[in-house]
């Protein structure tokens, strides 16, 4: 439980502070988010703009196959359910307000004065949620929740909290995205993971931003004995500046981390993003795959694995491709403190072979087609142990950017 008041110094001190990663954004550029929704809506009874955003982000909107919904609208919760017994999800406002336990998970992972974003994401709270599964509980299906922006010129600031409890198993589909109106806005989301002893956490996050939205993610999680933390990031749609550096602790021995990510830079994109993993008992393992695309835009792929004692075992792999000028910087790290430590990088920043292109057209096909093709296959990153609806998902995603001209 930590002292609100200062909690607040901490936080109105960080915010006046410049961003040392990358774009520095002037917060007072945009308006805050509003809660402008009346009550809660079934998903399908949204507006059919609406709807095909949302879709695009990943989200099921009948919700037949998954196991429980949430949406922030702006600042608006628009809908909240669960229909699996041992799962919840609630409102973060109403959590914190009626759920003392809540608290100690609440800006424990992530600090209040991190930045200027954690900062500003505490001092003005929009939403958010709480999902929870209890001891042993077990999803038969994902559950989704989208974080969706409506209005232009608006800062939306989101904290979400996921516990799975000691032997439980949960798979979210995370979409965000915005009104095909927007022309710029800012999403701040903090997110706060604790994966408990031997659960399992499976955790896709699906974007769909738009060429004028600036994207602070900050993200921490927390793995304890025999925990399994999966993460897949796919970020395929246009957007002016992304920043983030999710960080996995693994607190007890084989606990094991992923993260995956998938990221397309258009001509105007300013991607900064990474992960890093810090291995803190034996017998844990961690891995971190990243592929990453420029169309002409400007990325920095980051990756760190930590290894603090002997035996642990962790793989690291940055590769990405310059399709039409821009640049891509790939920066893998190895950071290890004992002896016994196993872990290993693969970098690569390059083009497309242009005999496997010559190949393809040999075969019949365009050399636009043979070049999307080659393209797919790079992106098309197998991830063990991915539940088949959650790959529908990421498969969806990776259509959708295709036919959008990616």
């Amino acid at each position: 439980m930590h002292d609100a008041v200062q909690l607040r110094e901490r936080a109105l001190a960080a915010r006046e502070k410049k961003a040392e990663l990358g774009v520095d954004i002037d917060l007072s550029r945009f308006k805050l988010a509003s809660d402008d929704h009346k009550g809660h809506s079934p998903l399908d009874a949204l507006p059919m703009a609406d709807q095909r955003q949302l879709e695009m982000a990943g989200q099921d909107l009948t919700g037949e196959n998954r196991d429980g919904s949430f949406l922030l609208a702006d600042a608006s919760t628009v809908h909240c359910s669960t229909k699996t017994p041992g799962l919840t999800v609630t409102p973060i406002k109403e959590a914190l307000a009626h759920h003392d336990w809540v608290r100690d998970y609440y800006m424990n992972l992530i600090q209040v004065d991190q930045d200027k974003y954690t900062a500003s994401a505490f001092l003005n709270l929009h939403g958010g949620y709480v999902i929870h599964a209890q001891p042993g509980a077990k999803a038969v299906h994902p559950m989704q929740a989208c974080l969706y922006m409506q209005g232009d010129m608006v800062q939306q600031n989101v904290h979400n909290i996921i516990i799975v409890e000691e032997g439980a198993e949960l798979h979210l589909i995370n979409g965000c995205t915005v009104s095909p109106e927007i022309e710029s806005g800012l999403h701040v989301g903090i997110t706060e993971i604790y994966v408990k002893k031997n659960a399992k956490l499976s955790f896709t996050m699906i974007n769909n931003w738009s060429k004028g939205m600036y994207v602070r993610p900050r993200e921490a999680i927390m793995v304890e004995e025999g925990g399994q933390y999966l993460s897949n990031y796919v970020c395929m749609q246009p957007v002016r500046s992304l920043q983030g550096y999710p960080t996995a602790r693994l607190a007890g021995e084989n606990a094991v981390a992923r993260m995956n990510s998938v990221i397309v830079g258009d001509p105007d994109s300013d991607i900064d993003l990474g992960g890093r993993t810090i291995m803190d008992k034996p017998d844990t393992r961690a891995e971190i795959i990243s592929r990453a695309i420029t169309n002409g835009g400007k990325i920095m792929n980051r990756g760190h694995l930590v290894g603090n004692v002997p035996e642990v075992k962790a793989h690291l792999e940055c590769r990405g491709l310059i399709l039409n000028g821009g640049s891509l910087l790939a920066v893998p790290m190895l950071d290890g403190h004992a002896e016994g430590v196993e872990m290993s990088h693969e970098a690569a920043v390059g083009k497309i072979n242009q005999d496997e292109i010559l190949y393809l057209m040999s075969r019949g096909l365009t050399e636009d087609q043979a070049t999307a093709t080659i393209v797919r296959g790079f992106l098309n990153v197998e991830i063990p142990g991915l539940p088949p609806a959650l790959k529908a998902e990421i498969d969806k995603a990776l259509e959708a950017a295709d036919q959008s001209g990616m």
